[in-house]
Formats: C-alpha cells, sequence, structure tokens
C-alpha cells in the first residue's frame, strides 16, 4: 500500500494529506488534517467488498486521531447498498466514541439515495466541502 505525505495550502485552511491508494481499488482516499477536524477526501465508487472496507479502515483510524471527521463525496458517482451501511456502520462508531462524521459534496444523485434511504435524516450533510468546514 503506497504512502505519501505532502503539504498543500488552499485559502484559510491548511492541510495535511496523506494519500492511501490501493492499486485495484475503485476507490482513492486522501486523509487530510485542518485544525481538529480530519477530511478523507473519496474519490470512486464506494461499493460492495474492497472499496467499503478500504474507506472503513481509513474513517476508523482517522476517528483514533480526531473528533470530527468530514467525509468528502464530491469526486463520488455511486454509492451501492453495501456502501451505504458501511457509512452507517461508521457513524454509529464515531456517534459511540464521542466524535462526529460529516458527509460534504455530495452530487443530486447521492443527495436523492441518501433521500430514498432516509439516511439524510441520519447524518450532516453540507453541499460542500468548505461549507462543512465552517
Amino acid at each position: 500500500m503506497p504512502y505519501r505525505s505532502t503539504t498543500r495550502n488552499r485559502p484559510g485552511h491548511l492541510l495535511t494529506p496523506y494519500r492511501n491508494r490501493e492499486s485495484k481499488l475503485k476507490l482513492s482516499v486522501e486523509t487530510c488534517r485542518s485544525g481538529d477536524v480530519i477530511v478523507v477526501r473519496c474519490e470512486g465508487r464506494i461499493v460492495y467488498r474492497d472499496e467499503a472496507a478500504a474507506l472503513s479502515r481509513v474513517v476508523t483510524e482517522a476517528l483514533q486521531h480526531g473528533k470530527e471527521i468530514i467525509l468528502d463525496l464530491a469526486a463520488v458517482p455511486m454509492i451501492d447498498s453495501a456502501g451505504l451501511g458501511e457509512l452507517v456502520v461508521l457513524h454509529m462508531s464515531a456517534d459511540r466514541s464521542g466524535n462526529s462524521l460529516k458527509l460534504a459534496g455530495p452530487s443530486p444523485l447521492l443527495c436523492e439515495l441518501f433521500d430514498l434511504t432516509n439516511l439524510s435524516s441520519l447524518f450532516e450533510i453540507y453541499p460542500t466541502l468548505d461549507d462543512a468546514l465552517e
């Protein structure tokens, strides 16, 4: 599993990304810290088995290092039922440990999926990452 650490400045935010790409997966995950908040940027599909498991590993580790986790879903075109189930498990884990898990930047399709499954009432969902960071 390749690991790379870099520092990048964004207007108003200092983020230190840690990229974790697993070559066979259709999901890449990058974690960044902004103060006490850990942002988990997802790119690709959150689907059954390896992709959902990879996201779970990264978020579980992030929950050990931060009180507030934001999942940036702006580059996620698809989540299947296993991916939704994993998000619920991660939310419950965060809640049990006194942490928070927020979602940022979901596409209109994902928003509709969250509404149809009534998960929009479970998660704090923000239209953009910047909105979630404020």
